[in-house]
């Protein structure tokens, strides 16, 4: 063979290995070419705010994801956003995710994580001239449906021996809660922060129950549409990953990771710590058990549905959000 020969081969087999130099470092180095995208809305409350950790953190980045988060004002507007299939993936109450199951029985959408549990957060104001929850026998209160609030209030009256039907409801955005309590509208209302926070602000009401009273029963949860289930696994195992990063971050450097998450919720980090503190996160490992067949989930969940029908906004067998930790057992496997 001649040397010229020799010489042509060698800078063939030299630009091949340069182009798979390039290649690796185009797929490794930056992880961008390879990240998948995950769409995950977001909206006002404390317990939302590790995927948007993860992300100014770039814990996504390290999983291969790049998440992709839409800020909604509203939980509700989430809600219609999932109905109309512009996302497949939402952090909703528990509530939620029964009225959505309702709604689209073939895309119920499965629950896949505990985002948190509400251990103070979820609260039932009331003005400060009645001494106890008893005295809203025949009062107006204030209740968004789609909210978790029906289901505290209902606890709340009960343990005084009433229901909701003894008082009168008064279904509100939850951003006008705050001014019908000042005005007197309303004596009392179902709420949490920040929408809580305003109410108690002008000093007229003050809290007489909170989800701390109720344990195991208020949770947030991670949902996904069923078909997106079974054809983004990997990626969905990625993403509760990072989820859990993001709560390793905040336990090695918290308050770095606080005042990242008070800036996007545009309070004080101090307001934020605050917030927090009626909130349990539970780490993957810790929710193992909830997942179980008619383990807590479950039961919760058909609890929270004979509420709504009591408020007639379903029927009482409505079908429920089906719970499946096999992602959970995913992202727990070493890699």
């Amino acid at each position: 063979m001649s040397s010229r020969r020799i010489e042509k081969l060698g800078l063939v087999a030299r630009l091949r290995q340069l182009g798979l130099a390039a290649i690796t470092l185009l797929l490794s180095g930056c992880g961008t070419v390879l990240s998948e995208t995950l769409t995950v809305p977001v909206s006002l409350w404390p317990g939302y705010e590790f995927f948007p950790l993860a992300r100014d953190q770039g814990l996504d980045r390290r999983e291969g994801l790049r998440l992709d988060l839409p800020v909604f004002a509203n939980p509700q507007d989430i809600v219609l956003a999932y109905l109309r299939g512009d996302v497949q993936i939402a952090q909703l109450t528990t509530v939620e995710a029964v009225d959505l199951c309702n709604r689209v029985p073939k895309r119920c959408p499965v629950v896949v994580l505990v985002l948190d549990e509400s251990r103070g957060g979820d609260q039932v104001v009331v003005n400060r001239s009645l001494a106890s929850i008893a005295d809203l026998r025949g009062r107006p209160v204030a209740i968004t449906p789609s909210t978790l609030g029906p289901y505290v209030l209902s606890q709340a009256l009960k343990r005084h021996g009433l229901s909701l039907m003894d008082v009168q409801l008064r279904p509100m955005p939850l951003e006008s809660m705050a001014a019908a309590l000042n005005k007197g509208t309303v004596d009392a209302a179902a709420l949490f922060p920040p929408f809580s926070d305003q109410a108690m602000a002008g000093g007229r009401v003050q809290p007489l129950f909170t989800s701390r009273e109720i344990p195991g029963e208020i949770f947030d949860i991670l949902v996904v549409d069923p078909e997106v289930l079974e054809s983004r696994r990997s990626a969905l195992v990625r993403l509760l990953r990072a989820w859990q990063a993001a709560h390793d971050e905040l336990r090695r450097q918290p308050e770095t990771a606080l005042a990242v998450m008070a800036r996007r919720q545009e309070i004080s980090v101090e307001a934020f710590r605050a917030s927090l503190d009626g909130l349990v996160f539970l780490s993957l490992k810790q929710q193992q058990p909830l997942f179980e067949p008619k383990g807590l989930l479950e039961r919760n969940l058909a609890s929270l549905r004979q509420v709504q029908a009591q408020l007639a906004l379903l029927p009482a067998d409505a079908p429920l959000p089906p719970v499946d930790g096999s992602l959970i057992l995913a992202a727990l496997q070493p890699r």
